[in-house]
């Protein structure tokens, strides 16, 4: 390693953000870079630890973190970005908006002050792009099989780009006008600009995969008739059922689930929505966020763009020690209070908040009402209950439903293929394999919702079990 004493000599320093008076009045991105010297004594930082947990422990795809620090300490960037592309189909998106669980595992977290891993990955991977070392790497040859990919979210497109360059003829299929699953219609733009997707996009197109939008399998083109066309079919819709509120009011207009109010704004930004085609608008109203973490906050950062009155994300579960938590210690996930970039720019934060029902007038949502509860630990075991006397309302012109997602949506293509299902609602595979010959399955559509780093670890490793299959 290129400095033993880097952890002693500097201190960690994160990625400045635009200010927030500047960034509230667009959708531009978040975070700014740090200058190329500040970087070099970030990465002079990763120290040599023996077991590198962040590696092993952290990162699903197992990047190999350490050897790219050091190769970006010693300058040597184009080294740097072979190492982190051989594990890693897009470090431009995990340097974006992944939650870094490298970073809690990083052996210097025990003193709460990691490497700033994810973010030397963005910046890897960017003067990558600058540098024009990021090109095309269409397969040597042929094999003559087609395999359909359903769904362009992050485990499809790894498993596309990785079946194309084996050499496989790759066509991913996609409801939406644009591929990119919710990395286009779900992520915010301040956390992932659009062009940042299309440009590797672009990549994949000249490697061979064809995208087909527009498309909805099951209805627009039966399962029987992919069957036919295809070798293989890999499943990749993602988990795309919401956990729903139940509870009087849910019918009320001014009720909406997080992602159907994130994607429409997605869509303006991109010209694909006029302002008259709106049908969600937080402008001027008061929104109640009903769920704590990241979809709900980015429908935080999202309605305070749009010039909401006010903003309250409500929580079931209660408030997180701030600092360290000795019931997740290092490695582990550490359950402590975060508080995103959105959060800082302007709402109120609520937990052990049940809502009870929702209050409308002439059929519109006006009220929230909720009661706070208490947690206690009984033989291991959490269990809720109501404060006796403290029930409240909130204002609430908007009610986002940011609670989560159940399973892959049943309806249409999944069940008109016949695989089985698990008790959670997800994919039943062996090694990505569905119970149908033939048609395989990853990411969340498997699994249950998860991260995008565990997602496109997932395709890649779907994208390896098809490939094997067809080579039999």
């Amino acid at each position: 390693m290129g400095d033993p004493t880097g952890f002693l000599t500097h201190r960690r320093q994160d990625a400045p953000h635009r200010p927030v008076a500047e960034r509230i009045k667009d959708y531009a991105e978040t975070d700014t870079p740090l200058s190329a010297e500040d970087l070099t004594c970030q990465a002079s930082r990763c120290m040599d630890c023996g077991i590198p947990f962040c590696h092993g422990t952290g990162c699903p795809l197992a990047n190999r973190i350490p050897e790219f620090n050091d190769l970006v300490y010693r300058g040597r960037w184009r080294d740097a970005l072979d190492v982190l592309q051989s594990t890693n189909n897009f470090p431009e998106i995990t340097g974006r908006i992944c939650p870094a669980p490298c970073e809690a595992s990083c052996t210097l977290n025990i003193n709460d002050d990691p490497v700033l891993i994810r973010h030397i990955e963005m910046q890897i991977v960017e003067r990558g792009f600058t540098e024009g070392w990021i090109q095309p790497q269409p397969p040597t040859a042929m094999t003559e099989k087609r395999v359909a990919v359903v769904g362009s979210g992050p485990a499809g497109l790894a498993a596309a780009q990785q079946l194309a360059r084996a050499g496989h003829e790759v066509i991913v299929y996609e409801k939406d006008h644009r591929p990119g699953g919710l990395l286009r219609y779900g992520i915010p733009d301040f956390k992932l600009d659009k062009s940042v997707l299309d440009r590797r996009i672009e990549q994949m197109e000249a490697e061979g995969v064809r995208f087909q939008t527009d498309v909805l399998l099951g209805e627009d083109l039966s399962a029987s008739f992919i069957q036919r066309r295809f070798d293989a079919i890999c499943l990749t819709m993602g988990a795309g059922e919401p956990r729903d509120l139940d509870v009087p009011g849910r019918e009320l207009d001014g009720v909406h689930f997080a992602m159907d109010f994130l994607a429409e704004q997605n869509r303006r930004n991109a010209g694909e929505l006029g302002d008259n085609e709106v049908t969600i608008s937080a402008t001027g109203k008061h929104v109640v966020v009903i769920g704590g973490g990241d979809t709900g906050s980015d429908c935080v950062g999202s309605s305070i763009r749009q010039n909401a009155a006010s903003v309250t994300q409500v929580e079931i579960l209660p408030k997180p020690p701030e600092a360290s938590n000795p019931q997740t210690p290092w490695p582990l996930w550490p359950q402590i209070l975060r508080t995103s970039t959105s959060q800082e720019e302007g709402c109120e934060r609520m937990w052990c908040v049940l809502t009870k029902e929702l209050i409308g007038a002439d059929g519109r949502v006006t009220e929230l009402r909720a009661a706070k509860v208490q947690w206690t630990e009984r033989e291991g075991r959490w269990k809720m209950s109501e404060v006796d006397g403290d029930v409240f309302t909130l204002k609430a012109d908007l009610v986002l439903l940011a609670m989560g997602f159940v399973h892959v949506t049943h309806s249409g293509l999944a069940e008109a293929f016949g695989v089985e299902f698990d008790d959670r609602g997800d994919i039943v595979t062996d090694n990505h394999m569905t119970s149908v010959e033939g048609v395989f399955a990853a990411g969340d559509a498997a699994t249950g919702a998860s991260l995008v780093v565990r997602a496109i670890n997932a395709g890649r490793q779907a994208a390896a079990a098809v490939d094997a299959w067809l080579r039999r």
